[in-house]
């Protein structure tokens, strides 16, 4: 294609002239991970749907295809993104950017992250080589599995031009279960639906007007999606109601997500789901998702080293995720947005980016200052 040469050209033309290039979509996580500098490429000419097979559960698709196009495409079908890749509030997501982001909306505890999904990937390297990894089905790896590293990647390693991706057919049923109670009471249910054969497919715990409520989404055939709201009781919310808040949750479109004033960023933690609910300086009641692997906080500036305390004595990470108003378009001096690698896999980072990106000329900053 004519827009995929052009591409091309330009990466060989910056990696000659040593000019940095950032690689952009639909533009919709401008705020996610480090600052954005260099030439813009934009990707959203090279857009389209290359192959798909509905019966063999496989799509192929260009990078710069809006994602909301792909989603149509697959809903004509009966057939999904199942991880739910959030689009946020501009809706000009890309499918590109779906994957150099790695994000996933609520079913991710349940039905694995963007990774999980990608099964071949197309990429311009930083010499300007066009490089093929994986293919269209499942067990098609030997040794290392490079089309999945590019997942969260957010675009350090290089241009991602095709993609070749799992989708699954839409649950035949679902209904919402809402339970009130608090977070620790939350925690400790999840904890324990979990173990039991149950059609969970996402959870959410927030407060509201000062009272804790938990929902649950149970997803599957007909008969056990009943048998669960059975068993489980709660309030089963309306189809339609759900659904659209569901749908809210992954965009981040709650009222939760506006409350993030000038001042306040809003900080992302992944924590293994049996923790308790965490103790953080200035906190206020979180949102919980992922049956509590993902807890969000909006917190005032200055709060860093806290949360990310927190969280590591919890056994896992925290991720500064969008930063306040004010900050926007710079970055706190010592605050990156994601935790410091340990030193061992700080040195495998280094290595990929030094031999997928000689120059380094992709995305300088937006993962690690260093990469």
């Amino acid at each position: 294609m004519a827009a995929l040469d052009d591409i091309i050209e330009r990466v060989r033309s910056a990696s000659a002239s040593g000019t940095p290039l950032c690689i952009r979509g639909g533009g919709s996580k401008d705020f996610y991970g480090g600052m954005l500098a260099g030439d813009l490429l934009d990707m959203r000419g090279h857009s389209g749907i290359s192959s798909y097979e509905p019966s063999e559960l496989v799509v192929t698709v260009r990078a710069g295809t809006p994602l909301a196009e792909l989603e149509a495409v697959l809903a004509q079908q009966g057939q999904c993104l199942a991880f739910e890749p959030p689009r946020f509030e501009s809706g000009q997501a890309s499918v590109g950017g779906m994957v150099a982001a790695g994000l996933a909306g609520p079913s991710r505890a349940s039905v694995g992250s963007v990774r999980d999904f990608v099964l071949g990937a197309t990429m311009v390297n930083g010499r300007g080589e066009l490089l093929t990894f994986g293919g269209q089905v499942m067990k098609n790896v030997a040794g290392y599995d490079v089309s999945r590293v590019l997942a969260g990647s957010l675009g350090v390693l290089g241009v991602i031009a095709e993609l070749s991706l799992k989708v699954l057919p839409v649950a035949p049923a679902e209904a919402t279960l809402a339970f009130e109670c608090s977070q620790a009471d939350a925690l400790r249910l999840l904890n324990e639906w979990g173990g039991q054969p149950l059609p969970l497919n996402a959870s959410c715990w927030m407060e509201l007007d000062g009272q804790g409520w938990l929902y649950l989404r149970l997803r599957g055939a007909q008969a056990a999606v009943e048998a669960a709201c059975r068993h489980l009781g709660g309030e089963r919310a309306d189809a339609a109601e759900s659904a659209a808040s569901w749908t809210a949750v992954r965009d981040q479109a709650i009222p939760f997500f506006a409350e993030q004033s000038g001042e306040q960023d809003l900080w992302r933690v992944s924590v293994p789901q049996t923790a308790p609910a965490l103790s953080i300086d200035g906190a206020k009641a979180p949102l919980v998702e992922w049956h509590g692997g993902q807890r969000w906080y909006l917190l005032r500036r200055g709060h860093a080293a806290s949360v990310r305390k927190a969280a590591r004595a919890a056994g896992g990470h925290a991720t500064l995720f969008r930063r306040a108003a004010a900050d926007e378009g710079a970055q706190p001096e010592g605050v990156e947005a994601f935790d410091a690698l340990s030193p061992a896999l700080h040195k495998i980072h280094v290595a990929l980016k030094r031999e997928f990106d000689p120059q380094g000329i992709f995305n300088r900053g937006r993962l690690y200052a260093d990469l």
